[in-house]
């Protein structure tokens, strides 16, 4: 059985991004629901490529498509509140990245919830696997985990 998992420092990430919840997004338990996490996912990750120019969701010829994704969840979150999400490359394969997204009550030393999501690269049209371009490689490796 695989351990649990437990909070994370915001050492563990590399970049950050501050969103605020929405009035939506609490549950009827007063809660931030677990299906917004992955739209938080979705903003922190392709935030990011947009942010560095690797991609253009109308027009890039590589895009990534989410193979994987998973949550923990520590503590709750709610509206009105404002959110850090972290980033970090877990790892960075041939076709594939994981990202690991932290998120973090604001300025909040530890998570409230830990996620990953897995891109697989594939050609826009074709939507079959590439080899993660070389701009990507360069700009995913200056936000990877150091071994």
């Amino acid at each position: 059985m695989k351990p649990r998992a437990t909070p994370r420092p915001r050492s563990d990430f590399r970049v950050f991004r501050r969103i605020s919840t929405r009035w939506a997004d609490n549950d009827v338990y007063g809660h931030v629901n677990n299906v917004t996490y992955y739209g938080w996912f979705d903003t922190a990750v392709n935030g990011f490529l947009v942010e560095k120019g690797l991609l253009d969701p109308g027009t890039s010829d590589a895009i990534g498509l989410v193979v994987e994704t998973g949550c923990s969840y520590f503590a709750p979150l709610s509206f009105p509140e404002d959110v850090d999400l972290g980033l970090v490359v877990a790892n960075l394969g041939r076709t594939s990245v994981r990202y690991e997204i932290g998120v973090f009550a604001a300025n909040a030393g530890e998570t409230a919830a830990t996620g990953h999501f897995v891109h697989v690269l594939v050609d826009r049209i074709a939507r079959r696997p590439i080899a993660v371009p070389d701009n990507w490689q360069a700009v995913l490796e200056t936000i990877a985990l150091r071994g």
